[in-house]
């Protein structure tokens, strides 16, 4: 059986986090165990969505698990190619655990990128889905949902 690999999510503060991750160009043995890596990872958190610069890897890899029935999604180079709407809601962040905050994301959004066979793929995503697209997506970019919240707040224990 193989050994997890639970790495350690980078925090608020962390420099990494304010870096644009780099397209990947072949999905070869690199890029699957980084897909395991994030997996063993956010399955060892309750979050939904984690992306590769979380981890410390500067990929442009998302993977989201709306632990909801629906198959997780792991995309690579995803691109977000339209945006309807505007809806505000709450958000975290297992990069900043403990706080949320108040964030307007499209309501709609169409995204783009490739499945991990190599296949271009695309999704059309509202509610949860849409906005955590949107969060992660932004993790690529090195953009953090404080940077778009209106107003951040401790959550009560």
């Amino acid at each position: 059986m193989k050994k997890m690999a639970v790495k350690e999510i980078l925090q608020f503060g962390d420099k990494t986090l304010k870096r644009v991750s780099r397209r990947v160009e072949t999905i070869d043995k690199e890029i699957l165990s980084l897909v395991q890596d994030l997996k063993d990872t956010l399955y060892n958190t309750n979050g939904i969505g984690l992306a590769a610069p979380q981890i410390g890897v500067l990929k442009r890899v998302i993977l989201i698990d709306l632990r909801d029935d629906s198959n997780p999604i792991i995309l690579i180079n995803p691109k977000i190619i339209k945006k309807i709407g505007k809806e505000e809601d709450i958000e975290g962040c297992l990069s900043y655990p403990g706080y949320e905050g108040d964030v307007v994301r499209p309501r709609k959004v169409v995204v783009t990128g490739k499945e991990l066979n190599g296949q271009d793929v695309e999704y059309t995503a509202t509610g949860l889905l849409a906005k955590a697209f949107c969060h992660e997506i932004d993790h690529l970019d090195g953009i953090l949902y404080t940077d778009r919240a209106g107003k951040i707040y401790k959550i009560e224990e």
